[in-house]
């Protein structure tokens, strides 16, 4: 088996790497080095679970002129220029996400996609895979992903991207991303093959129905991590006013309606139960908080535990984060659900003694221009499979 190296860039609490090393592999075997994350909680959950470190430094720190903080961190993991190279990561995509209120096209931290392809293009990596959110592709930020594509094209790579449904490889959730991939050899650009159908998704119920039952406010004297927030009185009567089992607030008798929720048709899924048999909705860094979203359990009148919400992302039931009570949600939220990444590496492993390049019907499913629709919408009507013909070809799910 070739031994093929790994280097996790925004490593967050490893979910990317841990796909990597649950990858079952027949070709290669990937070697884990290390990750770089600028959130300390997340990089000593890294650590700890993956047994490799990951570097307190920002990625601008790796291409600032006359750094030496390229080389350090290349020793440090233990890089040999010898052997292959698979460069993964999720830089932060608060500032492209559907959900952020601010002008997205203002937040500095989309400057990190750019970062991304100039460490690539140093590393000369024979892979390069970037994970993001849907609106990347969007034309709000095309200039962003377009400039990503240019730095790497313009040293040799062919780049491709295309839109995924987490749930199509065993994700319990419906959490649609936006996968790069990026070689000098086009044989090492495959997408990875859904493993799962509709009607075969893993569902809230396989990933969570085990679990012991909670109050809101209390901790499994087993599991540090299965732990809840404490509602205020109120929010657990509306909670317990709500129909078990993919209920909304809809169904709230009009003397509990907020008056919020009278003013605005919008934010429907806020305070709704997640279903037992379908997938979750995408789980978010507030994803503890019944207001931000259908986050609420599917029966009990409680938002998701920590446990819970790292289940449903697919991390193992081992995994243990580090930090204050709201950070683990955060850190949860924000990283790349391992059971997705673990699709990717075992698309990579078979493809590396492969020399068939895509064909022309997968190269097609590839997004060449910017979505110039609004992403949740699109998504939407493909999930009703009604998008236009010719929007299909643009947005490849």
């Amino acid at each position: 088996m070739t031994e093929v190296q790994v280097i996790d860039l925004f490593s967050g609490c490893g979910g990317m790497s841990c796909g990597f090393m649950l990858a079952e592999t027949k070709n290669v075997r990937f070697k884990l080095l290390g990750g770089l994350d600028v959130d300390p909680h997340a990089n000593r959950t890294y650590a700890r679970m993956l047994g490799r470190p990951a570097l307190g430094l920002s990625a601008l720190d790796l291409i600032r002129k006359n750094s030496a903080a390229m080389v350090e961190a290349l020793d440090t993991w233990g890089y040999q220029a010898e052997l292959p190279l698979v460069l993964i990561g999720c830089a932060p995509c608060q500032g492209f996400s559907s959900h952020r209120k601010k002008d997205p096209r203002k937040d500095e931290r989309n400057d990190l996609i750019t970062c991304f392809a100039k460490i690539a293009a140093k590393l000369q990596p024979d892979i390069v895979l970037m994970e993001n959110v849907p609106e990347l592709l969007h034309s709000k930020h095309w200039k962003h992903f377009s400039e990503f594509k240019r730095i790497l094209e313009a040293e040799g790579y062919k780049v491709r991207a295309q839109i995924h449904n987490a749930a199509e490889y065993g994700v319990p959730q419906e959490r649609f991303r936006a996968l790069v991939v990026a070689s000098k050899a086009a044989h090492l650009t495959h997408m990875p093959l859904p493993t799962h159908r509709p009607g075969t998704y893993r569902t809230v119920r396989d990933a969570i129905g085990h679990l012991p039952p909670l109050e809101a406010g209390q901790q499994d004297k087993n599991d540090t991590m299965h732990i809840t927030s404490k509602h205020r009185p109120e929010t657990v009567r509306l909670l317990q006013a709500i129909p078990q089992d993919g209920g909304s607030r809809s169904a709230l008798p009009d003397h509990m309606v907020k008056d919020c929720h009278r003013a605005v048709d919008g934010f429907r899924d806020v305070y709704g139960r997640l279903w037992w048999d379908k997938p979750a909705v995408s789980i978010t860094a507030r994803c503890r908080t019944p207001s931000c979203g259908r986050f609420t359990h599917p029966e009990q009148h409680r938002g998701l535990t920590v446990r819970e919400a790292a289940q449903l992302q697919s991390f193992p039931s081992d995994w243990i984060f580090d930090g204050p009570f709201d950070d683990k949600y955060k850190q949860i939220g924000n990283a790349v659900a391992p059971a997705f990444a673990k699709a990717i590496a075992e698309t990579i492993d078979s493809s590396w003694i492969s020399d068939r390049a895509p064909s022309g019907a997968e190269l097609e499913k590839d997004v060449r221009r910017a979505i110039t629709r609004s992403i949740s919408s699109s998504i939407g009507a493909w999930k009703r499979r009604s998008l236009p013909r010719d929007f299909a070809l643009e947005l490849s799910v």
